[in-house]
């Protein structure tokens, strides 16, 4: 049985008609849509994804959901059944033959991207690219400083925000506030944007947790335990 789905309707700008930037598994998509039906005016929304920096080897992205109506000359639109895929035109190259999937992590079950592209290595200086964090100090100060440098210019243009809360035996405490909180899509921007940067920058972290209270954002996802 086919694992992707392959896009239908196809509209690149420009492009080369009918090329596909981007594969989605079925399982991702069968996410996006549970994810999107909490959102509202959910039927004019699309999965926006691009690439928001590098982190040693690897892009990281930001995933959202965004009016797909907004999409500009230049963007690619991939239409997969229900749900549309929008991937802003500096990030195509960057995601060109890239698979969107979801982890088999029972522990961390966010969404994945599979990217057969690497930054240039070494990099090369950007004026686009995100500044690299000052690591002096002890591990909770250094992952204060990668936040502040590398993960809020991020995440700020979707009005979100991350405060280190605590440190303790390698694992990271973030709170979210701004727009990731309550946000559908905080578990793939924690996962595929946050806790890449933080673990590559910062060795001695090997996990990134959330304890944002989702249930009182806007539009949350989690709900608390009934009793």
């Amino acid at each position: 049985m086919a694992d992707a789905s392959a896009p239908e309707n196809l509209d690149q700008q420009p492009g080369t008609p009918g090329e596909a930037v981007l594969t989605v598994t079925d399982q991702a998509r069968k996410k996006v849509v549970a994810l999107r039906q909490g959102e509202p005016n959910a039927e004019s929304l699309a999965l926006w994804l691009e690439v928001t920096g590098v982190a040693g080897s690897e892009f990281t992205y930001d995933l959202y959901f965004d009016a797909l109506d907004r999409a500009q000359p230049g963007d690619a639109v991939q239409r997969h059944d229900d749900v549309s895929v929008v991937i802003p035109a500096a990030s195509v190259d960057q995601l060109r033959g890239a698979t969107l999937g979801v982890s088999r992590d029972l522990l961390n079950p966010g969404m994945t991207v599979t990217n057969p592209n690497r930054p240039p290595q070494p990099a090369s200086p950007s004026i686009s690219a995100r500044p690299p964090a000052d690591l002096s100090g002890d591990v909770a100060q250094r992952v204060a400083q990668v936040i502040e440098a590398q993960i809020n210019p991020s995440i700020a243009s979707h009005g979100g925000q991350a405060e280190l809360v605590a440190v303790d035996d390698g694992t990271a405490y973030l709170r979210l506030s701004g727009g990731c909180q309550g946000c559908g899509m905080a578990t793939v921007t924690l996962t595929q944007g946050i806790e890449v940067a933080i673990r590559e920058s910062v060795p001695e972290i090997t996990q990134v947790t959330d304890v944002t209270d989702h249930a009182s954002g806007a539009n949350p996802y989690y709900e608390a335990a009934k009793k």
